[in-house]
């Protein structure tokens, strides 16, 4: 095989010897025509040469977007729990009051002469039925429908309290009085305490001959006094008294005090079937019938027939307005309108 690298290259007219292939290449193109023309050099600073753009005409690079973390995973949740069942409150049991201790009275029973009521002319128990028993029944009947309808209305112990007055001395009250609470202790679902209230002139002790004692005044004046100690038991079932007790001079000012309505109070404590007839003075002739008016839920004026004039009752019933139920019963009439006469049917044979 001919050894080709030892052939001699052949030359190029006007080659010269030892020149390289690029300057060879120099002489036959003439790079020179390639070139441009120089540029001037200029002497102004480089602010006037390049301008600088105001702010708002460059080109603001946009804001990087942020690239999304994603969310971590979120922790393991633990299965719920069961609150537990609420435990009942029982709720609050409301303790009642303790019931007053009742009023019981312990009087020692003493007997009621029947024949000086008789002679008095007053009612007699265990007697025959008279007219007299017969008009009180009437009378009674009304004022215990009235009590019934003031308990309806809560009226309290006041619906259990009658006061028993007039307008003068003489007109009957202490005989209408004793003659109403005779009449509703024979009553079988009721008793009755008749309340001596006249403490100038008391007179119930010596109608029904019973013994003095303690009364009514004494407990207004003493605060350790227990009123229904004061109280006297009858031999007559249901009927019990309390005298007036000790004289004063201030027996206004004791009944207007704030005692009396605890001491009055006690005389029905526990005994909602217990009814106490007070017997107060004249209303135009003592001042205590008008202080007495204030804690009674019904008030009975006696009028006689034959004494009592219109002016006088229209005073006394303006004295005892602090009551709400006055009402009037007509003593000693001689004539009825309608003809009635009680009584006179039971002695009736026909």
């Amino acid at each position: 095989m001919t050894d080709q690298h030892k052939i001699p290259e052949p030359k190029q007219q006007g080659e010269s010897a030892g020149e390289s292939l690029f300057e060879r290449a120099a002489g036959k193109f003439d790079f020179n025509s390639f070139l441009g023309k120089p540029l001037p050099v200029s002497t102004e600073p480089p602010s006037r040469r390049f301008p600088v753009k105001p702010p708002e005409a460059q080109q603001v690079a946009p804001a990087p977007v942020p690239v999304p973390v994603p969310a971590p995973a979120p922790a393991p949740v633990a299965p719920p729990v069961a609150a537990p069942a609420p435990v009942p409150v029982a709720a609050p049991v409301a303790v009642p009051e303790p019931a007053p201790e009742p009023a019981i009275f312990h009087g020692e029973a003493h007997p009621v002469d029947r024949e000086h009521l008789r002679a008095q002319g007053l009612i007699v128990p265990e007697g025959t039925v008279t007219e007299l028993l017969e008009e009180f029944r009437i009378v009674k009947r009304q004022l215990l429908l009235q009590a019934a309808d003031l308990r309806r209305q809560k009226a309290g112990p006041m619906a259990q309290r009658i006061l028993v007055s007039s307008t003068h001395p003489g007109e009957g009250k202490t005989y209408c009085a004793l003659n109403l609470a005779l009449s509703i202790a024979a009553e079988k679902d009721s008793e009755v305490l008749l309340v001596d209230a006249d403490f100038a002139k008391p007179s119930v002790l010596s109608a029904l001959g019973l013994p003095g004692g303690p009364g009514l005044m004494d407990a207004l004046m003493d605060e350790e006094l227990d009123v229904a100690d004061c109280v006297l038991g009858t031999d007559i079932p249901g009927l019990w008294v309390l005298p007036a007790g000790d004289t004063t001079s201030h027996d206004s000012e004791y009944i207007a005090s704030s005692r009396t309505a605890r001491v009055l109070d006690r005389l029905t404590q526990g005994s909602p079937n217990r009814m106490v007839i007070f017997d107060s003075p004249p209303a135009l002739s003592a001042s205590p019938a008008a202080e007495l008016a204030k804690y009674v839920g019904q008030t009975m004026v006696i009028v006689r027939a034959d004494k009592t004039g219109r002016g006088a009752l229209n005073d006394a019933i303006s004295l005892l307005g602090a009551c709400p139920n006055v009402q009037l019963l007509l003593n000693a009439a001689q004539f009825s309108p309608s003809g009635r006469r009680f009584g006179s049917y039971y002695g009736y044979r026909g």
